[in-house]
């Protein structure tokens, strides 16, 4: 058994790379052929299924259990994505439990649903690996349309638009594709490059061209995009951190979760990367959950997550949630950083109590300190600048049920638009009907 690295502070090589990669391998191994009709054996094919009303993308999970279930997991898979083109990563990293398996009928009478997930990655991952695209464009109708963002809703929207014959520029702020799905879920919920992989079939369809490098307000403005294209759609998804504001937050070891988890999605050895031996993360949502989890296993001893309300009120699911205790990570609720000490480094978080009184939090003067040498922000994020004349609604950019904005040939989806949760299928879902609305808009089709 290797030992581990005790070190104090942030170090690398905490655990030996075999058991790092142990730690990291895919969290919900792939269905071979005899599981997944199995699995597909137990639906009931209900009618007026509860499963598809609670899919954001409104997937036809009955049919495609059924094609499964029939042995033609490529039809299946057709019908996924007609619904959800970057199905493959939703079936990855989709909360299924709160909302497919969560109504699922065999959850409901036996406590164990149908696993949709699973059979959706089969499916769409078996007709992935034969390299076919299974959709072609359109004739072309001589429209070009400009999109800001090669995450989940600027993918979906391009290539809808690409599937309705239309031209699309993708203008992408990084120097590589599939925002969230490259850059911020934990890299056990999807190994192998799958999110890149799945962005090279997504383009095989034609008609999408992604140029890099090149951010809104600074490389390109609304204004030219407005003048230049027939139609925009914003999909940056958001781009600052919140801040907690408390003094020493500029300390070593204090930053976002976000950067954490992006490195550890780009990095070519984990084992290398370096974490503390006292981990505190705050914040209560799933990005709080994947920095967490992910620290302990790259070696961290001690991880403590630190939520500000009760266990109830966190954003992660409880599955999420479990899985953290179960990887060794601590969940504290009821708490909120008051102070954050040290010399130069980090070295503690002081935390105070918190009170929910007549629906208002309150910060009780009773305090605690938690000995730390690394410290991660998950409490949210938010959109960069805008154009002064982009009107916005609660911090995101405001649309209508089309996901039309105020503006003229501007539509937007996504984290960066008001309206929907933030989830890749929900994200997948306003890049879909926006580009649809956009289609009719310019072809005047109904």
């Amino acid at each position: 058994m290797p030992q581990t690295n005790r070190e104090n502070g942030v170090s690398p090589a905490r655990l030996a790379p075999a058991e790092v990669q142990a730690n990291f391998s895919d969290l919900h191994p792939a269905y071979d052929e005899h599981e997944a009709l199995v699995a597909a054996d137990r639906c009931y094919f209900c009618h007026d299924a509860p499963c598809m009303t609670a899919c954001p993308t409104s997937i036809d999970i009955p049919l495609f259990i059924r094609q499964i279930a029939t042995g033609t997991p490529e039809a299946a898979a057709k019908t996924i994505l007609n619904q959800n083109i970057l199905g493959g990563m939703c079936a990855r990293v989709c909360p299924t439990e709160t909302l497919c398996e969560e109504v699922c009928v065999r959850e409901i009478a036996e406590g164990k649903p149908v696993e949709i997930g699973r059979l959706q990655r089969y499916a769409t991952d078996t007709l992935m690996a034969k390299g076919v695209h299974p959709f072609v464009r359109a004739p072309e109708t001589g429209k070009q349309i400009a999109v800001v963002g090669a995450g989940p809703a600027g993918l979906a929207c391009a290539h809808r638009l690409a599937m309705l014959g239309h031209n699309v520029v993708v203008f992408e702020a990084r120097a590589k594709g599939g925002g969230l799905n490259e850059f911020g879920i934990a890299a056990y919920k999807s190994t192998n490059d799958f999110a890149q992989k799945e962005l090279d079939w997504l383009l095989a369809i034609g008609g999408i061209d992604i140029r890099y490098d090149q951010a809104l307000g600074q490389s390109i403005t609304l204004d030219g995009l407005q003048s230049d294209f027939d139609a925009v759609f914003l999909g940056m998804g958001l781009t600052a951190v919140n801040a907690l504001r408390l003094e020493g937050e500029d300390k070593d070891n204090v930053s976002a979760a976000v950067d954490f988890i992006a490195d550890l999605r780009q990095a070519d050895d984990l084992a290398a990367l370096p974490v503390g031996r006292r981990v505190v993360v705050i914040g209560g949502g799933m990005t709080a959950i994947d920095a967490g989890v992910q620290a302990k296993l790259l070696g961290a001893e001690d991880v403590t997550i630190v939520y500000r309300r009760g266990q109830e009120a966190m954003a992660a699911s409880k599955f999420e949630q479990d899985l953290a205790r179960q990887k060794g990570v601590r969940l504290i609720c009821n708490a909120t950083p008051v102070g954050i000490e040290g010399n130069g480094s980090l070295s503690a978080v002081t935390l105070a109590y918190t009170e929910t009184r007549d629906g208002k939090l309150e910060t009780l003067d009773e305090t605690f300190t938690l000995p730390a040498d690394q410290l991660f922000k998950a409490i949210g994020q938010k959109l960069g600048e805008t154009p002064d004349l982009l009107a916005l609604d609660g911090g995101k950019i405001a649309v209508d049920d089309a996901q039309k904005t105020n503006l003229a040939k501007v539509w937007a989806g996504g984290d960066c638009a008001s309206g929907g949760d933030d989830l890749t299928v929900t994200a997948v879902a306003e890049g879909r009907d926006a580009a649809m609305d956009i289609h009719a808009t310019l072809t005047g089709a109904s």
